[in-house]
Formats: structure tokens, sequence, C-alpha cells
């Protein structure tokens, strides 16, 4: 089952799971619902991930990394069923209806931030869902219909909308374990949230109801955008316990199994890359028995991520792999967990520009958003040699990398999507893969590897393109759901069928 972001909300609700959820929590006061409690745990909801095993997962998926203790159903692109659940969402009416006068627009603008970002997200992987009707459950309406995919998407552009016109009339707000409640930063993020819902639906560039070029260029016209690394909407952690970063040794024993791919080492290496150092630890082989050292591109293996598991298996034993770099495991802050960031904004710009949406310099975009991108990972990493094997990612570095043979900004349209898709597959190494997994299907690039002989989709040559429905969905909802199916996929419920976001 796909690892859904959507239980999280509801375990956190049910055992207050983390002292995250205690900063606006007083001990001398009465335990009457507020706002800013209700506020705490949506945003948790969508910040934060599950941590351990769970959290690498998704990087199998997105080709990153394959799992050395088992084959694991991504690493050979088996998708199963994924979660749906509005538990969660029916805070979002409450958080607003128990606000006070100062405050109502501001938590009526993250509550439309919060539902739209989990819906979409929410349809991107299945297709169509309840989205008129989902959150009347409190109402008597336990069936709610199945909104068309387009339809969809139009309301999560019509409440993202309204939110940034409900923030930008606020005030700040009590609550918020990111921004400290300050509207300014929210409104920010919502509007970096529609170009990436925006750039999402490029396949509909051209259908008229949609008008996507003009909702672009209107949100990028109006300028009120992430302005550095420091506004995004990520979440930090911290040495305080129940606060590690998610997958640091600590709190699992899942460290050792991680082994990353040839496809992302051997990139990183065509591209004189130094993240390749800052993710990566040295192969145990090639420094105890080649001698090779921690600054040398030779002593990082990366495994061949459609081989058989048995192969796999005896690279592990042997070695012959690059385990994750030490800032991941040992280092008990680790680094923030973004979900929209100053450096995608870039890249994202960067396309529209590209794919003639608006005006400007694409490669000044860019170029800012590999800047971004590689200041992130430096600023978040202690200046210690074991962290960074003595590869230090330096101002100086990345303007001698921006003018890389394989970095440098193409001249035609197809060749600098690429290589825009290829700067967010950099990025995205243990921080939101499902974005990765998104992109490759949106784009196709960058294109990843597939082996009939280990593919274990029904189409052989082919990655999957969705999750299926849930089985309790079928069972709550079973008339509303199959008619959708039928809708969309002729009756099909299966991994291979084209939702309508990715035809043209």
């Amino acid at each position: 089952m796909k690892s859904s972001i959507y239980l999280l909300g509801m375990a956190c609700l049910i055992t207050a799971c983390s002292k995250f959820d205690e900063i606006n929590s007083n001990p001398d006061a009465t335990e009457k619902v507020t706002s800013a409690m209700l506020a705490t745990k949506l945003i948790l909801d969508v910040a934060k991930s599950s941590s351990g095993k769970s959290f690498a997962i998704p990087n199998v998926l997105t080709k990153h990394l394959v799992w050395g203790e088992n084959g694991d159903a991504y690493q050979y692109n088996s998708f199963d069923r994924t979660t749906m659940d509005y538990s969660i969402l029916t805070n979002v009416q409450k958080m607003v209806d128990v606000a006070g006068d100062d405050e109502k627009n501001a938590y009526k603008g993250l509550g439309l931030f919060i539902k739209a970002y989990k819906l979409f997200y929410m349809s991107l992987d299945v297709g169509d869902i309840p989205y008129s009707e989902a959150l009347q459950g409190e109402q008597g309406l336990t069936t709610p219909k199945y909104d068309t995919q387009k339809e969809v998407m139009t309301q999560v552009l019509a409440d993202l909308e309204s939110a940034d016109n409900a923030f930008m009339q606020s005030g700040d707000f009590s609550g918020d374990p990111i921004f400290g409640g300050k509207s300014d930063l929210w409104r920010r993020t919502t509007n970096a949230f529609r170009l990436k819902v925006l750039l999402h639906l490029s396949n509909k560039e051209s259908d008229g109801d949609l008008s996507i070029k003009d909702k672009f260029k209107q949100v990028i016209s109006e300028g009120f955008l992430l302005q550095d690394n420091s506004e995004n909407f990520q979440l930090k952690y911290s040495e305080k316990e129940n606060q590690y970063y998610p997958f640091n040794k600590t709190i699992h024993k899942f460290t050792e199994y991680p082994m990353i791919t040839g496809f992302l080492i051997d990139s990183l290496k065509k591209f004189n890359d130094y993240r390749l150092f800052y993710y990566a630890n040295p192969s145990a082989y090639q420094i105890n028995t080649a001698g090779k050292s921690a600054s040398d591109y030779d002593a990082y293996l990366g495994v061949d991520l459609t081989a058989v598991f048995s192969d796999l298996k005896a690279l592990w034993t042997a070695d012959k792999f690059c385990l994750l770099n030490l800032r991941y495991t040992d280092y008990i802050i680790g680094e923030p967990l973004v979900r929209i960031g100053y450096a995608e904004q870039n890249f994202m710009i960067a396309e529209a520009i590209v794919r003639g949406w608006i005006d400007g310099d694409a490669k000044s975009y860019y170029d800012k958003g590999i800047e971004a991108a590689m200041q992130f990972v430096a600023n978040n990493t202690p200046d210690e040699e074991v962290y960074h094997h003595n590869r230090k990612i330096t101002s100086d570095y990345i303007s001698t990398y921006l003018n890389g043979s394989y970095v440098r900004f193409a001249n035609n349209a197809t060749t600098q999507i690429h290589q825009i898709q290829q700067q967010k597959y950099f990025m995205r190494f243990m921080q939101n893969p499902y974005e990765a997994y998104y992109e490759y299907r949106r784009t196709g690039y960058p294109n990843w590897p597939v082996d009939p002989a280990t593919n274990l989709n029904e189409v052989k040559d082919k990655i999957p393109v969705r999750w299926m429905y849930p089985l309790n969905e079928y069972t709550r909802n079973g008339d509303n759901v199959n008619e959708a199916v039928q809708r969309q996929y002729n009756g099909q419920d299966t991994p291979n069928e084209l939702m309508w976001i990715l035809t043209k």
C-alpha cells in the first residue's frame, strides 16, 4: 500500500504522538479546543512524514535507492492500493468556526490551503475523487459523489486563490509551528503551490476552461512568492526528544539497508556534482580494499536498480555499494523536510518560460534554482569532513558547476525541460520523493530504466501510472467509486490506466 501522509494526521489526533504537537499546549489551561490547537494538527499533518523505513521507501519508487534487506515492491514497480482518508479535514471547518473575528480570515486561508493541498495529491494518486461533497460527513452525507479530475483541479485552483485572498486580508495567527503564524509567508507558500498545480496541468495548457497560462501569468505578475530558502514550507528537526530527523539511527534499525542506485550516483558523477559527497557514504569495499579516499569519485559505487534481488544482495554483502551519508543517519537534526520550496519555485518558473507561458529569462531562474538547491544542502550540513568528505559546496563551486558542460543551460526547449527535470530529481533525494514520480509521469524525464525481466508491472516495459482505489472505498461508497472507475478507465481499476491529467 502506498505510504500516505493522510493517516498520520489521524494518528496524531488520537495519540498526540509528537512534542511538535505540544508547542501550543498550556498544561494549566482548560482542554477546550481552540483554532490554534486545530491549526497545529492540520499543519503538521501536511508537513510531517512517517519515520524509519517508511520514510526512505518512497525513494525506492523514485529510483534513488534500492533496499538491501529484501526486494521491496516499489523496487520492481509493483503498485497496490492507496489510502483515501478525509478524517483530518473535518477539523478545517471547526478551526474556522471557533476562531475569533481578528483571526477568522487567517484560519479560513489556512483551511482552504490544507484542503486543496491534501485533495490535490489524493487526486494525483488515483484520478477522480470526492471534492465538492468530501467534507459533509457530519451533515449525514457519507457517500459523496466523485468529481471528475478536471473538476477537482478547477476547485483546487479556486480554493488556493481564495486562500491567497484570505491571507492577504488577515493578520498573523496562533498555532503555527512552521512560520510562527505569519500570514504573508502562508500567502507566499500558497502562491508557490498554485504554480505547482498549474504546472502539473501542463498537458492541458490548451484547455480554455482552465486558462492555465493566464492563471500562471497572474500569479507571477502579482509577485507574492517565496523569496529565498528561509521561506520554504518545511519542517525543521531538532535535538529534542521526539523531534529527531525521521531516519536517524536512534529511532529505527534500518540504516544499513538503503543502497543508492547507479542511476543517481552515475548521474551525479557525470555532472561533477558535489551533492554526491553529501548524499552518500563511500563504498566500504572501495575504501578498505581498493584503497580509494572518501573524496574520490571512484569511491562511490551505485547499484543497478533493475537487477534481480539475489545480485543486489551479493553486492550488499560485499559492501560494493554506497550507504546514505551519515548526515541522514547519525546527525540528529538531519535536514528540514521541504514540501514547497524556493528552489523548486525557480525551476517551475524556468519551465513556464521555456513553455512560452510567461516572458522572462529561463536560464536565470534555472541557475537560481540550482544555487538554492545546493545552498540548502550545504547550509543544513555541519562543516565536518565526515559529512562532505572534503568536497564542500561553496559559492565558487556553484559558479563553476553552472558552467559545466552537462549543466549549462541549452539552446533548445526540449533539452531545457530535461535539464530542469534532472536538477529537480537531484534536489529531491531524501526529500519529497513522490514529487519525482509525479514529475517523471508528467514529463517522462529523467528516463527511468525498466527491465522487463524483473519488472513486476503487468505492462512489462512500463512503470505504473497510478495507484488503485482502496478496497474500503468499494465497501463504503461503492456506487460512486464504481461509477468513477467506469467513467475514467472503462471499469478497469489497474495501475496502468491513464488518468485525465496525463492525457493530452
